[in-house]
């Protein structure tokens, strides 16, 4: 039952639901992102090529974004539980069975099935939040629960990875990495509210019934969040794919440093997905995105002009990660949300998910691949710098969104 009616926020509930899809959202980024440091470990194992770490990660990607779309609009119709649930579970057990291949052609389709429960988890877990969130502190809490993605899977992921190398070999890391979703998916099966009875459900419209996918591209700054979208994705994703092996293989570094370095992905995005969110509450969603973009171009550019020193590699990083995934929790968090028509808000952020996921998350990273294959490794600085380049002239033509600052405009 909605609880609105004794006049009391129930802050409870917003909370848990904060906490668990952020926990589960990072499990999704831990599942996805622990193959890059062990994949230096399982190509020589299974004698694969190092542009394969670029296809894995483009054809999880590809999948994620399908996923996305149509998941998204489906929870629209039937709900944030029955996609939810299933979804985390399913990609847990997928995360596990990655240890169990023999080749690549099975870990392409494994890879494949996780990225379409990842995409499935995605848009729903950013609508549900929003369902629970006070309005004044939507940015923050849909930031604070992106965040858990880099966290987990690009700040600690290396960590673990290479930390539990030391007791197991890379197959039984993904089974440890896997049993966590299955205990979050249990606590959300008995947590979890759908949008008719939440606080905000009806507040963001999620309650109601709405149109067709084409009422969602009507809408002028949904597409604009598309194309952003794909720009940050083309950016953090390719550095998240192949900046382990870059690191490994040009810069020489050690396995250990390697993951002290690479962890820097996910520190800096872990700041930036819950603080420049939580900042366009205050100062407007536009100024952020743009000036995101920009600060990511810049240390993109640092980081691969910078030699084989851990410091400037570890803080070039961390800065880029900062600025490119406090973007992404910017534009597919409280952007899309509301941007959206009315009763199609899960089915828009899975539209600008999807987009950005399949050309800036599996596309870019498989040309990524190719790219060093033909070309060598750092040739990959190309693919990610021209992806954030090209945000900021995009971005221009976002339509302020934030609630404080929309109401400063009509008063």
């Amino acid at each position: 039952m909605n609880q609105t009616a004794n006049g009391k926020w129930d802050t409870r509930y917003e909370w848990k639901v904060v906490t668990l899809l952020g926990i589960g959202f990072g499990l999704v980024g831990l599942d996805r992102w622990i193959i890059a440091p062990l994949f230096p470990f399982i190509a020589q194992d299974l004698g694969l090529a190092e542009g394969d770490i670029g296809r894995l990660a483009g054809v999880l990607g590809i999948l994620w974004g399908i996923f996305a779309i149509f998941s998204g609009r489906l929870s629209d119709k039937i709900g944030h539980r029955k996609i939810l649930i299933p979804a985390i579970v399913i990609f847990s057990l997928m995360s596990g069975l990655s240890g169990m291949v023999q080749g690549l052609t099975a870990l392409i389709v494994i890879r494949a099935f996780m990225g379409a429960m990842e995409g499935s988890y995605c848009p729903t877990s950013f609508t549900a939040v929003a369902a629970a969130s006070k309005p004044k502190r939507r940015g923050f809490n849909q930031g604070i629960q992106q965040s858990g993605f880099p966290l987990l899977g690009l700040a600690l992921g290396p960590i673990i990875a290479t930390q539990l190398l030391e007791y197991m070999s890379w197959r039984g890391v993904f089974w440890v990495v896997a049993i966590p979703g299955f205990i979050i998916g249990a606590l959300l099966f008995f947590v979890l509210r759908e949008p008719k009875d939440t606080q905000a459900g009806e507040i963001i419209g999620a309650t109601q019934a709405g149109g067709s996918w084409f009422e969602v591209l009507k809408a002028p700054n949904i597409v604009v969040c598309m194309l952003a979208l794909l720009c940050a994705m083309a950016c953090i994703f390719v550095l998240s794919a192949m900046v382990p092996v870059y690191l490994v293989n040009v810069q020489q570094l050690t396995p250990v440093q390697m993951g002290i370095v690479t962890s820097a992905l996910g520190f800096g995005g872990f700041f930036g997905q819950f603080g420049w969110p939580g900042l366009s509450d205050k100062f407007g969603r536009k100024p952020l995105a743009i000036l995101g973009f920009i600060g990511a171009t810049i240390t993109a550019w640092w980081f691969f002009t910078t030699g084989a020193v851990m410091l400037p590699l570890f803080v070039s990083l961390f800065i880029c990660s900062f600025f490119c995934l406090g973007n992404i929790a910017l534009i597919t968090g409280p952007i899309a949300t509301e941007s959206a028509p009315i009763g199609l808000i899960s089915s828009a952020i899975g539209i600008v998910v999807g987009a950005g996921e399949i050309f800036g998350g599996g596309v870019a990273p498989y040309l990524a691949g190719t790219v060093a294959d033909a070309y060598g490794l750092p040739s990959v600085s190309y693919v990610a710098i021209t992806g954030v380049a090209l945000g900021i002239v995009v971005c221009f033509f976002l339509k302020e969104t934030a609630p404080s600052k929309v109401a400063a405009q009509v008063a």
